[in-house]
């Protein structure tokens, strides 16, 4: 626990990665949601007069392309993290770790993670923002109002509900692997990425799959629901109509 790396490491130790952590996640979020916004314009402007009744479809594909161009980005600063935490000595921070990766292992270096974190992000995400647009929707229509006329108070509220149930579903639909790639992380695997995990999904069985859902659901859920708010709290700020 904490007291123990404390004790053996330092305090310092707790702290080791965390700066291409944060560069990674702050990244990795302005490309999902903003790739995610630009995806679902071109949809509209492509599917024209068709696209409310293939929107969700719609979301789902805009989703995808935006999680994978955000997963992009982060993976190097994953990589970074991962090298920091494992060898402290490896650099002094995320510049220096990022540079020796380059010299050293160049691209393939940062980009080892890569089918793993698509693996687990963009089910999730495509879950979240679809099911996050619908639930908004259905919200919507039990307000006997068009929702330019609907106070901003109310909008942010929707988007905060509609975030709980989103994040609760994506929580579902990614807990199998959550899971695989939890088991991966903590074992030396044999064999391709790909192999590694459905041989873990047929060790694991779909009981054991599940395991630890409840509490994921909270995090996960609780997470999600303050993404929504203050992303459309920002947009409110600038003018701008909630998701």
């Amino acid at each position: 626990g904490f007291k123990k790396i404390v004790a053996e490491e330092g305090a310092s130790a707790l702290l080791l990665g965390l700066g291409p952590t944060a560069a990674g996640y702050f990244l990795q979020g302005a490309f999902k949601f903003g790739f995610y916004e630009l995806f679902k314009a071109q949809s509209k402007s492509i599917l024209g007069d068709s696209f409310d009744q293939n929107r969700t479809a719609a979301f789902l594909v805009s989703a995808a392309f935006a999680e994978v161009i955000a997963d992009l980005a982060l993976c190097p600063l994953e990589a970074t993290r991962i090298r920091l935490v494992a060898e402290p000595l490896f650099a002094n921070g995320l510049i220096g770790g990022f540079g020796r990766i380059a010299r050293e292992e160049g691209v393939n270096g940062f980009y080892k993670g890569l089918a793993p974190i698509l693996f687990k992000q963009v089910p999730y995400t495509m879950a979240k923002f679809a099911v996050f647009e619908r639930t908004a929707e259905m919200f919507y229509s039990m307000i006997d109002k068009p929702k330019d006329q609907i106070t901003k108070g109310t909008q942010l509220l929707i988007s905060l509900a509609g975030g709980i149930i989103a994040g609760a579903v994506a929580a579902v639909i990614s807990q199998p692997a959550d899971t695989v790639l939890s088991v991966i992380n903590k074992q030396k695997g044999e064999g391709s990425i790909f192999a590694q995990i459905f041989r873990i999904m047929g060790q694991l069985g779909p009981k054991k799959l599940f395991l630890g859902l409840g509490a994921r659901i909270a995090m996960v859920a609780s997470l999600t629901a303050g993404q929504f708010f203050i992303y459309d709290g920002i947009k409110v700020m600038l003018g701008l109509p909630t998701t």
